[in-house]
């Protein structure tokens, strides 16, 4: 029997669904396995898009899911944090595997929870997470392990912290400890900047309450290197890059990514493997020795500087927008690489498309400050006319049959071609043919190689 998957377009052109067709005779075959994804970004849609190309995977569930997400599993209304109630679910649903995405699920000690109950789940433990849960911790394991990245102090004192910053040079770098949704970092280009973020962290609790990383300000071009982890084993993904500032040329505050693309011309083969084997595999050893050995997916963001590749910061977790890029051009079964890494199996061979991804992410008028939402988005099915074009819900919702904003960023659209240039040409051309009075976009990723 052979099953394929058939790329057509959603209801409402939600989402692009992939529906299994079965050629020749019926036949028994094994059963269908039954996956849970937690959260409901971008990021997850691509992970639902992944395991639904998988011939392995039946039913998908996930929580809480979005409009989009909902064109190919069955959303339930969990939170991401509701780790208790997650775990019965995927008990009594007799669940297969449940894929984590979300940090804050990760940081609350959700595959703690599932792995005591007996339950497979794709992810690092809570103890093993904290390498983005705490800065400060990621610091001292890189000054410990000779790992490169920047000089820094860690402060929880505001007057220290501001004396130490006074004295210093700018721009400087400014770090939030705990988690901060892609938001905590703050590089000030003068001391009154720096008083002012110093103030919102340390003394208002913007964030919380927690303490604040000081490090200096390094140049060059930064990239996002994501790699599957089954303790001391290091597999890696496709390189990538994000453009975290919100308007054009690299202006305006700070996002959760404003788009990204794959692969990377300014990252050579030799620049890859001195990552791997000086940052990457060194910080998964490291993370074992110190008794948090880690599974799942570690992202480093690392930055190419004239001095050498340094690090600039470990998450958990897929990367968001990165994995929206990144995942499309997966040629081997998703849910073969998940079920090794949770099970610590030996890992099959992992293959990738020799194409190009880039993806421009729609956002809400006013993201990352306040935002409206509940406007009407139209022409998505227009959008996804072209094979070569997918669209990963961010933050929607459905009201009376249409799809609506719901979340800062909203969608990401992304494109596949031979070229880089030719992935920017049909995604920029699937952007516009949506229709928003609420969403703006950055028409310049890719800006640096294109």
């Amino acid at each position: 029997m052979e099953i394929i998957n058939q790329l057509q377009p959603g209801p409402d052109g939600r989402a692009a669904v992939y529906t299994k067709i079965i050629k020749g005779i019926e036949m028994e075959h094994p059963k269908e396995a039954t996956v849970l994804v937690v959260g409901g970004g971008g990021r997850c849609h691509a992970i639902v898009d992944a395991l639904s190309r998988s011939p392995q995977v039946g039913k998908i569930y996930c929580a809480p899911g979005n409009a989009g997400i909902a064109a190919q599993a069955e959303c339930v209304p969990f939170k991401e944090t509701q780790v208790e109630q997650l775990r019965d679910f995927a008990s009594e649903r007799g669940v297969d595997l449940t894929v984590v995405g979300p940090e804050v699920a990760l940081a609350a000690g959700i595959v703690d929870v599932f792995t005591a109950a007996g339950l497979r789940i794709f992810g690092p433990s809570k103890a093993a997470a904290v390498i983005e849960s705490s800065k400060d911790f990621a610091k001292r394991l890189m000054a410990k392990y000779n790992v490169p990245t920047a000089a820094y102090r860690t402060f929880e004192d505001y007057d220290e912290a501001l004396e130490y910053v006074r004295n210093g040079s700018f721009p400087v770098v400014l770090k939030y400890d705990g988690l901060a949704a892609g938001k905590g970092v703050v590089i000030p280009e003068t001391f009154e900047e720096a008083e002012h973020t110093l103030k919102d962290m340390l003394l208002d609790d913007k964030f919380g309450k927690g303490k604040v990383v000081v490090e200096e300000f390094l140049t060059g071009p930064e990239f996002s290197f994501m790699c599957f982890v089954d303790g001391e084993r290091v597999y890696p993904m496709a390189l990538s890059q994000d453009h975290k500032r919100a308007y054009e040329g690299d202006k305006g505050p700070n996002t959760g990514g404003m788009g990204a693309y794959s692969p990377l011309p300014f990252i050579t083969r030799e620049d890859k493997e001195y990552a791997m084997e000086h940052i990457m595999k060194p910080v998964a050893s490291a993370m074992v020795k110190e008794g948090r050995p880690f599974k799942g997916v570690l992202y480093g963001g690392l930055m190419k500087t004239p001095s050498g590749i340094k690090v600039i910061e470990f998450n958990c977790r897929f990367g968001d927008p990165e994995t929206e890029v990144v995942l499309p051009l997966l040629k081997s079964d998703i849910y073969d690489i998940f079920c090794a890494v949770a099970d610590g199996t030996p890992m099959p061979e992992i293959k990738w498309e020799s194409k190009s991804s880039m993806g421009f992410v729609m956002a809400s008028e006013g993201y990352p400050g306040p935002y409206g939402k509940g406007h009407v988005i139209e022409g998505l099915e227009n959008a996804l006319s072209d094979p070569d074009v997918r669209i990963y819900h961010m933050g929607t919702a459905e009201k009376d049959g249409k799809i609506i904003t719901a979340g800062g960023r909203v969608l990401m659209v992304i494109g596949s071609g031979d070229t880089l240039k030719s992935a920017h040409d049909k995604a920029l051309e699937a952007v516009q043919k949506i229709k928003c009075d609420n969403l703006f976009y950055r028409r310049d990723i890719g800006w640096r190689v294109l």
